[in-house]
């Protein structure tokens, strides 16, 4: 089951979804990949899916923003957590920060995605990798039915 069926499925009656994607991943808007760079602040892109309107909130991930998160924590059916699988050396620092977040009340509940950034990029971490971290990070309450998927093609069709 897919990531945006979970959340469908918990949504049915309201046709409004809220996303929160932490990471930067402007392509996903069709945004040509070479003019992207990092989120500063945040940035809102509403989507139209299968009858559903996606409300995506694109926050900043570097450490100064990270204090203003839970400002984006309320009403979020969605927690789209983006590894940078190419950098070996934060994935540990990454998945306690996951973990941290997951403690948060306002999230309870939401559906997780983690996504593998830069799978492109030779020595990158694989997804059973990332899955394995990331898996000690979310032992909290999330919704039974997160899944793990690499990509999320549905959003971009």
């Amino acid at each position: 089951m897919g990531f945006l069926t979970v959340l469908k499925k918990t949504k049915q009656k309201e046709k409004e979804m809220r996303l929160l994607m932490l990471y930067p991943l402007s392509n996903w808007y069709g945004e040509d990949i070479n003019e992207i760079s990092p989120t500063l602040g945040f940035n809102i892109k509403t989507l139209e899916h299968r009858g559903f309107k996606l409300n995506i909130w694109d926050v900043g991930g570097q450490k100064s923003l990270r204090s203003y998160w839970r400002n984006y924590f309320e009403s979020t059916d969605g927690l789209i957590w983006v590894v940078d699988s190419a950098d070996k050396r934060r994935l540990e620092d990454c998945a306690r920060e996951l973990h941290e977040l997951l403690q948060e009340e306002r999230l309870a509940g939401a559906t997780l995605l983690v996504f593998a950034n830069k799978q492109d990029i030779e020595g990158a971490l694989t997804p059973e990798d990332i899955k394995n971290v990331s898996e000690k990070a979310t032992k909290v309450k999330l919704n039974k039915q997160s899944k793990f998927q690499v990509l999320l093609n549905e959003v971009s069709n």
